[in-house]
C-alpha cells in the first residue's frame, strides 16, 4: 500500500524487534531455529496437529486455509465437477469512501478466486495441511487421471505459490468490487468499476480500480508446472498493476525449492518458540491450529485482525471491517502467553494510526486531549462519519472500546517489560482515553463520581454501567502506576463502586442481568482486567455469585462465551468446569442460535465468519497451563484431573518470565523459570513436599518459602529449576501420551 508508509512501529523482544516492513508485506524475521532435540519435539507436536482431507471441502467452513497476515487463500470445490476454487483475499484490500460508515465505505472488498481445472471430474482427494511448514500438499484423483501439488502463501513475499504435477489449467475469476454488507447500506451506494483484464510480459492480470482512487490488481502466471499469483493494493497511487506483475515475475525467477526453504524457516522457528502438550489430543491439536491461524491472520507489521482475518467468506460476509467492541480485544491475548509478541498488531496499530483516534470522538469533544475507538472501523482506526458514544446522550455506546484495547497493549508490556511500549504507546494513548471518560463523570450527593447513561455492550443502557466503571478504574490505576496525577488519584478514590444484587454485579444501577447474555461486559473487573481476583478471599463470594449467575443462562451465548467461561473457571480454580466449557465448544455442539465451530476450526455465527471465538478458546487453554496476575506466576493452576500428564515450554508470563514445566501421574514434577527482565518472582509451583531451587548448572539458588509459593530473586537472563527435594529432573519438553482417541480436524 502507498497511502501510508510501510515503516512500522515494532516493539518487544526476540522476533518482535524490527524497524521496517519491506515491500509486498514482508513480515518480521523469526529467530534462528534451535538445533536441539527439543526442536524435534516441537516439530512432532505441530505436525501431529495437521489437518487432513479425504473428502472434497465445499466452502470456507471446511476448507484448508493459507495466509501470512496479508494474502489469504482457501481451497474448496469449484463451480464444476472438474474444478477447484482457490478463494483469494487480502487484509489490506478495502474501499476508501469514508463519507459512509466504515463497514460500507471503508469495507473490506472481495477480490476473486483462482480456478484449478482438471481434465476429468474429481472423484477423490487426499490433502494435508502441514502446520509446521504452512503448506498444503496432496493429490486429486479424477476420471481422467490424477495430479499432485504443493501450495503455500510465501511468508515474506505475500505471493501464492504452487507446484503441480498433472494435466491442469489455471484461471482467475474476479468478484464484484463492492461491499457485501447490507446493514445500513446507503441507497446511493454503487460498486467500484469493473476490472480490466490483460497480459504483460507473459503475466495475466485483473486490474480493479477504486472510485476513491488507486485500486488492486491480481496477477498470475504458469511456468513449467509452477504457478504464482500476487495481489497488490495501492491508494491513492495507481501502481498496483505494475507491482503485482513484478512480484509474480520475481517469484517465478527463483527456484521453488529456495522459496519454500525461506518460507519454512520462518514457520519452523515460529512454532519452536513455545510448546503446550496435553493428553487430550483434540484440545492439543486445536490449540496448535489456533497458533497457526493467528500467525496466518496477523503480524505486528500487518493489519489488525478483522472478522474475516485474511480470508473472504463466500457465503456469509456482513462483518466487513474491524470490530473493536470485543472481537479484537479477545483475539490478541493469545500472542502473549504463547510467546509470540511478533504478532501483536494491536500495539503497532494504535501507535501507527494514533492520529486517527481523535476522529472517533464526537466533534463537540475534540479538544486535542481525548481519544476513542468507534466500531466498526478500518485497519487505520477510521470509522467514517460515525463517532464514539457520548455518556448521557444517545447513542452512547462504544465508549469503552479504546480503554479495553489499551489493556491489550498493557498485557503486551507486562509480558515483555519493554518500556518503549509503556512510554511511546500505552501512556500517551491511555491518558487521552481516560480523559475522554473523565469529562463526563459527575459528583453525586454521596460524594462519589458517577457516570451518566452508557450502554453495556449488547445488553442494556444504564447509569454507572459496570462495564464502563471497570475500564475507567483500570485505566486510572494503570496511569497512576506510571505517574502520579491529582485528577487520576481523585477518580481512583471517588469512583462509585459497582452496583450489586443478590446474583452479584449488576449491569449498572438498577439494571440486573435477567436474560442470557453472550457478552461478559459486566464481568470485566474479574476477567480479563483482574481488578478483583479469587486470590483475594474477600471477593470470592461476589465472583462466585456473578459467574454462576452468568453461566446459568447460556441460551444466547456465542462461541467466545464458552472460551471466556472456561478462562474464568480457571481463574476461580474450577478445572473441571473450565474443561467442560472448552470441550462444549470444541466438540462442535450447538452454540446459541445458528452458530458452530466448523470442521476446519473456523467459527460460523448466523452464517458469518467470525475469527475471535476459536482464538479466545485457545487462550482458555493457556489459562489452564499458566497464570500470572497480581505479580504471582502460577504453574498448572487449572488442570483437569483427567489430564494426569502435561508439558509446557517457554510460555510467557507477566514480568517477562519464560516457563517450562512437566506434570506426570497427576502431580507437577518440576518447573523451570527464565527471567528476561529481572522482575521480582513469586512462584506458585504446585510441587508437593520439599523443593530444591537450583540454577541450570545445578548450583543452589537463594529463595524464600512464602506459603505455597517460593520467592526467587532472579537476575535478568538467569534461570531457576524448581523440583522435588533430591531430584535432578530432565527439563526437556515432551509430547505427553494421549488419554483417548480423537479424529483430526478437517475432513479426515
Amino acid at each position: 500500500m502507498t497511502e501510508l508508509s510501510r515503516r512500522t512501529f515494532l516493539y518487544g523482544t526476540g522476533a518482535a524487534v524490527g524497524a521496517s516492513a519491506l515491500s509486498a508485506g514482508t513480515s518480521v524475521a523469526a529467530p534462528a531455529i534451535p538445533e536441539t532435540s527439543g526442536h524435534n519435539v516441537h516439530r512432532d507436536v505441530v505436525r501431529d496437529a495437521r489437518m487432513e482431507w479425504r473428502r472434497l471441502p465445499a466452502n470456507w467452513g471446511d476448507s484448508p486455509f493459507l495466509a501470512n497476515g496479508f494474502l489469504g487463500v482457501q481451497v474448496y470445490a469449484g463451480r464444476t465437477a472438474n474444478e477447484l476454487k482457490l478463494m483469494l483475499s487480502h487484509s489490506e484490500v478495502q474501499d476508501q469512501r469514508d463519507h459512509w460508515e466504515a463497514a460500507v465505505g471503508l469495507s473490506r472488498l472481495p477480490i476473486g478466486y483462482l480456478t484449478l481445472q482438471f481434465a476429468g471430474a474429481i472423484t477423490a482427494v487426499d490433502w494435508t495441511l502441514d502446520l509446521w511448514n504452512a503448506e498444503l500438499t496432496g493429490s486429486v484423483t479424477t476420471t481422467q487421471g490424477s495430479a499432485t501439488f504443493t501450495m503455500l502463501v510465501h511468508n515474506s513475499r505475500s505471493t501464492f505459490l504452487a507446484s503441480v504435477r498433472g494435466d491442469v489449467t489455471w484461471g482467475f475469476q474476479p468478484l464484484e468490487s463492492s461491499t457485501t454488507r447490507q446493514i445500513r447500506r446507503p441507497a446511493d451506494y454503487t460498486a467500484n468499476p469493473a476490472p480490466t483484464l490483460g497480459t504483460a510480459n507473459g503475466v495475466s492480470y485483473a486490474a480493479q480500480p477504486l472510485l476513491a482512487g488507486g485500486g488492486y490488481t491480481t496477477a498470475w502466471q504458469t511456468r513449467n508446472g509452477r504457478f504464482a499469483a500476487h495481489v497488490a493494493y495501492t491508494h491513492p497511487a495507481n501502481t498496483h498493476t505494475s507491482d503485482a506483475i513484478r512480484e509474480v515475475r520475481q517469484a517465478l525467477a527463483i527456484p521453488f525449492e529456495v522459496l519454500t526453504l525461506q518460507h519454512r524457516r520462518w514457520w519452523n522457528a515460529y512454532f519452536a518458540k513455545s510448546l503446550v502438550s496435553v493428553p487430550d489430543k483434540l484440545v492439543q491439536r486445536f490449540y496448535w491450529l489456533q497458533l497457526y491461524k493467528m500467525a496466518a491472520a496477523t503480524r505486528a507489521d500487518a493489519p489488525v485482525i478483522s472478522e474475516w482475518g485474511p480470508w473472504f467468506p463466500e457465503q456469509g460476509n456482513s462483518w466487513t471491517a474491524v470490530w473493536w467492541n470485543l472481537n479484537v480485544q479477545i483475539s490478541y491475548p493469545l500472542v502473549n502467553g504463547s510467546n509470540h509478541h511478533e504478532l501483536d498488531a494491536v500495539t503497532t496499530t494504535l501507535k501507527r494510526f494514533e492520529h486517527n483516534l481523535e476522529l472517533n470522538v464526537n466533534p463537540a469533544y475534540r479538544d486535542g486531549n481525548s481519544y476513542a475507538i468507534c466500531h466498526p472501523g478500518d485497519r487505520t482506526l477510521r470509522s467514517g462519519p460515525r463517532y464514539c458514544g457520548v455518556p448521557g446522550v444517545a447513542p452512547n455506546d462504544h465508549t469503552g472500546n479504546l480503554l479495553w484495547a489499551c489493556h491489550n497493549v498493557w498485557l503486551g508490556y507486562r509480558h515483555t517489560m519493554d518500556k518503549k511500549i509503556l512510554k511511546d504507546v500505552l501512556f500517551p494513548i491511555l491518558t487521552k482515553a481516560v480523559n475522554y471518560y473523565a469529562r463526563f463523570l459527575v459528583e453525586g450527593t454521596d460524594g462519589k463520581l458517577h457516570l451518566p447513561e452508557t450502554r453495556s455492550p449488547e445488553y442494556a443502557n444504564a447509569t454507572d454501567t459496570t462495564y464502563d466503571l471497570s475500564l475507567i478504574r483500570w485505566g486510572v490505576r494503570t496511569l497512576l502506576s506510571i505517574e502520579e496525577n491529582a485528577r487520576w488519584r481523585d477518580i481512583a478514590n471517588r469512583l462509585v463502586p459497582y452496583h450489586l444484587g443478590p446474583d452479584g454485579a449488576l449491569i449498572g444501577k438498577d439494571v440486573a442481568l435477567n436474560d442470557s447474555h453472550r457478552h461478559f461486559s459486566h464481568m470485566l473487573w474479574f476477567y480479563p482486567l483482574r481488578e478483583l481476583t479469587y486470590d483475594m478471599p474477600e471477593h470470592r463470594a461476589l465472583i462466585d455469585r456473578t459467574f454462576d449467575h452468568w453461566v446459568s443462562r447460556q441460551q444466547a451465548w456465542a462461541g467466545y462465551s464458552y472460551g471466556a467461561a472456561s478462562a474464568m473457571a480457571s481463574a476461580i480454580g474450577r478445572p473441571e468446569e473450565a474443561l467442560s466449557f472448552l470441550r462444549h465448544f470444541l466438540d462442535r455442539k450447538p452454540v446459541g442460535t445458528n452458530a458452530v465451530l466448523t470442521e476446519n476450526t473456523f467459527y460460523r455465527e448466523g452464517g458469518n465468519l467470525a475469527i475471535e471465538s476459536p482464538l479466545m478458546s485457545a487462550q482458555a487453554v493457556l489459562e489452564m497451563m499458566v497464570q500470572s496476575h497480581n505479580n504471582v506466576v502460577r504453574v498448572f493452576p487449572s488442570v483437569s484431573s483427567t489430564w494426569a500428564d502435561a508439558s509446557i515450554s517457554s510460555l510467557r508470563t507477566q514480568g517477562a518470565f519464560l516457563v517450562d514445566a512437566s506434570r506426570s501421574a497427576g502431580r507437577t514434577d518440576w518447573v523451570k523459570i527464565h527471567s528476561e527482565a529481572g522482575s521480582p518472582l513469586l512462584l506458585e509451583h504446585g510441587i508437593t513436599g520439599d523443593i530444591d531451587v537450583r540454577d541450570t548448572w545445578g548450583r543452589r539458588l537463594d529463595h524464600k518459602i512464602r506459603g505455597s509459593a517460593v520467592e526467587i530473586p532472579l537476575r535478568r537472563g538467569q534461570s531457576a529449576i524448581i523440583s522435588r527435594r533430591g531430584t535432578r529432573p530432565d527439563v526437556s519438553a515432551r509430547d505427553v501420551k494421549a488419554n483417548g482417541s480423537s479424529s483430526r480436524w478437517g475432513l479426515p
